[in-house]
C-alpha cells in the first residue's frame, strides 16, 4: 500500500503522520515545491500548473491514492488533478474544518493565510458549515512561510499576533492551513495567553488521512508492523526530508521510522 502527498512545503507532514498512524506499513511518498512554495499568493492557474507538477511526480511511484495536503492546492487544483488522474489514481482533497468546528457553537476563529482569509471560498464555508455561528476570520501573515523555515522566533511572533486578534471566548479555531498544525502545541499556549485557554484546535490532517483509507477501501491497522518507506520528491527531484522537517515531531517520526525507498 502507497500513499502520495502533495503540498508547496511542509505542510504535508501533518497529514502523512496522520496516515502512517494508521497503517505504519504504507509507503509514504511526499512531493513538494520548496522552489514555489508559499502557493498562497500565487495566481490560481499558477498554483494548479505546480500542483500537477507535484502530483505527476508522485504518480510515476506509482501509489494507489493521492492527497492533495495544501487548502490553497485543493482550492484551485483539485479539479485539474482529478481530471487527470482519477479513475486511475484516487485523489483526495484538504478542506478547513469549519464544519465540525461549528458543531460546538461559537465563537469560532478561522486561522488562514492572508490570500484565503476573506476569499469566496472561505466565505462560503463559513456560510454553508458555520450559519449563525459567531465567526472570526484571522489572518496570519507570515506563520506558514516561519513554520516552513522552522523559524522558532518569527512562528512565536506570528502566533502571538494571530492569537492576539482571536476572540477571547473562543470555543475552537479552524487551523486552515496545513502547515499550522504542525505548530498546534504553540498555537494552543499563545491562545491561552491572549485569553483564549479553552479553545479547541482543528485541524484537518486525521480526516484527510481516515478519507484516504476509505476511497481505497483500506481499514485502518495502527498495529501493523512498522514497515512503511519513504519517498522525498522537492521539484520532482528525489531527496532527503528537508532538515526543518525533522524540527518538527511529525517529521523526525516519519524519519525515525521509515526506511527509504525508491518506489
Amino acid at each position: 500500500m502507497k500513499f502520495a502527498l502533495v503540498d508547496s512545503g511542509l505542510g504535508l507532514l501533518a497529514a502523512a503522520a496522520a496516515l502512517r498512524r494508521l497503517r505504519p506499513d504504507a509507503d509514504l511518498v511526499l512531493s513538494s515545491d520548496p522552489d514555489g512554495m508559499p502557493w498562497g499568493p500565487r495566481t490560481p492557474g499558477d498554483v494548479t500548473a505546480r500542483a500537477l507538477a507535484c502530483a505527476r511526480a508522485a504518480a510515476e511511484h506509482r501509489p494507489d491514492a493521492l492527497v492533495v495536503a495544501c487548502n490553497t492546492a485543493s482550492v484551485h487544483a483539485l479539479a485539474a488533478l482529478r481530471a487527470e488522474l482519477e479513475p486511475a489514481l484516487p485523489v483526495i482533497g484538504t478542506v478547513p474544518a469549519v464544519k465540525p468546528a461549528a458543531a460546538g457553537g461559537g465563537p469560532l476563529a478561522v486561522w488562514a493565510t492572508p490570500a484565503t482569509t476573506g476569499s469566496p471560498y472561505q466565505r462560503a464555508l463559513i456560510r454553508d458549515y458555520a450559519d449563525g455561528v459567531a465567526t472570526a476570520e484571522v489572518p496570519c501573515p507570515g506563520l506558514a512561510d516561519a513554520v516552513e523555515h522552522a523559524d522558532a522566533a518569527a512562528v512565536a511572533a506570528a502566533v502571538a499576533a494571530a492569537a492576539a486578534r482571536t476572540p477571547e471566548r473562543a470555543r475552537a479555531v479552524v487551523l486552515g492551513c496545513t502547515h499550522y498544525e504542525l505548530v498546534a502545541d504553540r498555537i494552543r499556549a499563545a491562545l491561552a495567553a491572549a485569553g483564549a485557554p479553552g479553545a479547541a484546535l482543528h485541524g484537518s490532517a486525521a480526516a484527510v488521512a481516515a478519507q484516504t483509507l476509505r476511497r481505497i477501501g483500506a481499514a485502518p491497522d495502527p498495529a501493523a508492523r512498522p514497515s512503511g518507506g519513504l519517498t522525498v520528491l522537492l521539484g520532482g527531484r528525489p531527496a532527503a526530508l528537508p532538515p526543518a522537517a525533522l524540527a518538527y515531531p511529525e517529521g523526525a517520526a516519519l524519519a525515525a521510522q521509515a526506511s527509504p525507498v525508491g518506489g
